[in-house]
């Protein structure tokens, strides 16, 4: 078996014109990218905006419909899955991703006792496989290895089948191949999802300093941040194709509130002139019908000649409407959170030594008041999302949760459970309902889907099961804000969203007069939380 060798500076990735259509639907529409060896790329946009499926045609595992891709070098991906059914082992995956760096040191010592044996062309040989070595750094490359599955908490028993580890162990062993591997570029899905942050830490350092092109799929601000140069964005814009924006994450910000603003701009602009022609026809049309009567008196000819002129000034301008189409769509809306209400220094709800079976086995004792803000932190499997969900209303196994009288509680779960066959509109309407008939909320203070920024009409009209994940993700947010609630329990609240809306709701929980408790790992929230008090779960013991 031939030995891939890296093509280093030489490498490159070029995307032109492509276009990836499903159904009636177009995921991608006229996407231009080139990769270099120096490129950070990061693919940004709510789920559903066809992240990994440009990932995909990146890596050659998805064809295009429409456009031309051109590969030069070597390619690693880590995806979500992997897969595990094969009887293969921990050492399988790590032999496998380093199997050219190991044939080519094969090969090399194989050269050097031609070498020594003063065999024809030897030297020859040697010399290419001295390079080959070389190049994919193959000394060190069992080294490599071992070093990022140490430090991704991976598993290092190289005799232990995949089968027998969970998604997120086989998804860092996967990762630590990848990383260990000297390929020109290394193309990740969401890598930082099974990370600590020890790992975390690793896996940004190892994206900087690496000598090849990355490119990524991640929610993860604090990743994008420290990684990215290049961001593409592939939210909706004016015209239906991706944005690229240089500068880092920054730039990106940058360019993206611009972008909006000549969005907004032009969308204005064609909007007044339709409503002015408009206005230009109707005037048209209502003297047409009363302005050409000429006084009393006037002959039969110049009551004809002006009628005329009348019905040719109609045509006119409804040729003019009719020839003015509005070609920019409406600009996505900015998150407007209602104004909420606060109860200033009274308990709004109050834990008492709770606890749930399995899941929350140290009683927790808490207190929430009027405008307090809480962070909820501990490692996966603590409680966190069980905490929320108790002080949310569900029974706890022992213990006391006291909500005081008339409090509203919004709460986000970090897991969907929306009917999929209801529209979008009417579900949203028959919760708002739900909440007046049984007087927990006041028909005058129902807050208006379409008056929080978060789903389009577009949106509302379809059945909850045709939105993607973001779309959903912002419609449960709608839901919890629709009662206008006194206190507000966030689990997981990034989960789904675009880094752009991300932003707009860590502003709009800052502002907000209600009581917020929030839980979460996404790193920049918790940074841009910091000056937050934290209540901090202690792992689970597993016996």
């Amino acid at each position: 078996m031939s030995t891939s060798l890296p093509a280093r500076s030489r490498a490159q990735i070029t995307l032109t014109g492509v276009e990836v259509t499903r159904g009636a639907t177009v995921v991608l529409r006229d996407v231009d990218l080139t990769v270099t060896p120096h490129s950070r790329i990061a693919l940004v946009g709510e789920n559903g905006r066809g992240k990994s499926t440009l990932l995909h045609v990146v890596a050659g595992s998805l064809t295009p419909d429409a456009g031309v891709v051109r590969r030069f070098g070597t390619l690693g991906v880590a995806e979500q899955e992997m897969p595990a059914d094969d009887g293969r082992t921990v050492g399988d995956a790590v032999g496998d991703a380093i199997a050219d760096a190991l044939r080519a040191l094969s090969e090399l010592d194989s050269a050097a006792d031609a070498l020594a044996q003063g065999e024809p062309h030897a030297d020859e040989r040697y010399a290419c496989a001295l390079d080959a070595a070389t190049t994919l750094d193959a000394w060190d490359a069992e080294r490599r290895v071992d070093q990022a599955l140490d430090a991704l908490g991976a598993e290092t028993d190289r005799a232990r089948p995949l089968r027998e580890l969970s998604v997120g162990q086989r998804y860092r062993v996967r990762l630590a191949c990848l990383l260990g591997a000297e390929h020109d570029f290394l193309l990740l899905d969401e890598p930082t999802n099974h990370l600590d942050r020890g790992g975390l830490d690793f896996l940004t350092d190892r994206l900087r300093s690496r000598a090849g092109g990355v490119v990524l799929v991640s929610h993860d601000r604090t990743l994008l941040r420290d990684v990215a140069d290049t961001v593409v964005d592939l939210d909706p814009t004016s015209d239906g194709r991706p944005r690229v924006y240089g500068g880092g994450y920054a730039g990106y910000l940058d360019g993206r509130r611009a972008e909006r603003e000549r969005w907004e701009q032009q969308y204005a602009r064609q909007q007044s002139e339709h409503a002015r022609l408009q206005d230009d026809l109707q005037s048209a049309r209502d003297r047409l019908v009363t302005g050409w009567r000429p006084d009393k008196g006037t002959g039969k000819h110049q009551r004809a000649t002006r009628a005329a002129g009348l019905v040719q000034s109609v045509h006119r301008r409804q040729a003019d409407l009719d020839a003015h189409a509005v070609t920019v769509p409406e600009p996505p809306q900015l998150l407007r959170f209602p104004e909420l209400p606060t109860r200033r220094g009274s308990e709004l709800l109050t834990a008492h030594d709770i606890t749930v079976d399995g899941r929350l086995p140290a009683p927790v004792s808490l207190s929430v008041t009027g405008r307090s803000r809480l962070v909820v932190v501990g490692p996966n499997g603590a409680g966190k999302s069980t905490l929320l969900n108790v002080l949310a209303g569900f029974p706890p196994s022992s213990g006391t949760v006291h909500r005081s009288s008339g409090t509203r509680v919004g709460h986000l779960a970090q897991e969907s459970s929306l009917p999929v066959d209801e529209r979008a509109a009417e579900l949203y309407e028959r919760r708002v309902a739900q909440a007046v008939v049984s007087g927990i909320l006041p028909q005058s203070r129902a807050v208006p889907l379409s008056s929080l920024g978060l789903v389009r009409d577009t949106e509302a009209a379809k059945r909850v099961g045709e939105l993607s994940m973001g779309q959903q993700r912002r419609l449960e947010l709608a839901l919890v804000l629709a009662t206008r609630p006194h206190v507000l329990l966030l689990d997981e609240p990034t989960n789904h969203l675009s880094a752009a809306l991300v932003d707009e709701l860590t502003d709009a929980l800052g502002a907000t007069a209600a009581a917020v408790v929030v839980s979460t790992h996404d790193r920049q929230l918790l940074t841009d939380l910091d000056a937050w008090p934290r209540y901090e779960l202690s792992p689970v013991a597993v016996e």
